[in-house]
């Protein structure tokens, strides 16, 4: 099945398609938080766990995204939720764009290649409003940039606005007639 990318804006429904798709698949499913728990977070972590079913497996991983994902079973499916975060994390740990950029991409070279069924839930904050602050807007540029480089990897991709999803195609594939 390959690479599945998904994005959207906050609550518009991608990270339940994640796990409906990939609970139609026939493999066991490992789910890759990449969310820090911290006593703001633990609430929204139990709700999101109880949103999956039990057999599932939770890894979290807040900044080894690609060994976290390197280190499942290549038939596994795996769902990450999300990529938003993640960048988040890395900003935080002190790394600086080019090496989140990097990290990108052996994220979606990881994920890309992979045998199993890969779903990958990031948010999309360019339609938003324009961040105030120097660090908003190297966050959105940042992920901004981390979301192109991971979907022009994905097999297939989706954007998810008020519990609706469109399938997204390639710019470069898109006919200019």
């Amino acid at each position: 099945m390959g690479l599945t990318f998904l994005t959207g804006g906050a609550r518009s429904g991608k990270s339940a398609l994640a796990l409906r798709l990939a609970s139609r698949t026939a493999a066991p499913v490992i789910f890759i938080a990449t969310a820090p728990t911290d006593v703001g977070m633990e609430e929204r972590i139990a709700r999101h766990r109880a949103e999956r079913p039990q057999q599932w497996s939770t890894v979290e991983e807040p900044v080894e995204l690609p060994t976290a994902i390197e280190n499942r079973a290549p038939d596994e499916t795996v769902v990450v939720d999300c990529i938003t975060l993640w960048v988040s994390n890395l900003m935080a740990a002190g790394y600086d764009d080019g090496s989140i950029e990097a990290r990108a991409e052996e994220l979606a070279r990881v994920c890309a290649t992979r045998v199993g069924a890969t779903f990958v839930v990031t948010n999309e904050v360019g339609s938003g409003v324009h961040p105030p602050s120097d660090l908003g807007i190297r966050f959105q540029d940042l992920l901004g940039r981390a979301n192109r480089i991971v979907a022009a990897r994905a097999q297939q991709a989706y954007l998810c606005v008020a519990g609706r999803a469109l399938t997204l195609q390639a710019v470069e594939e898109v006919d200019g007639e």
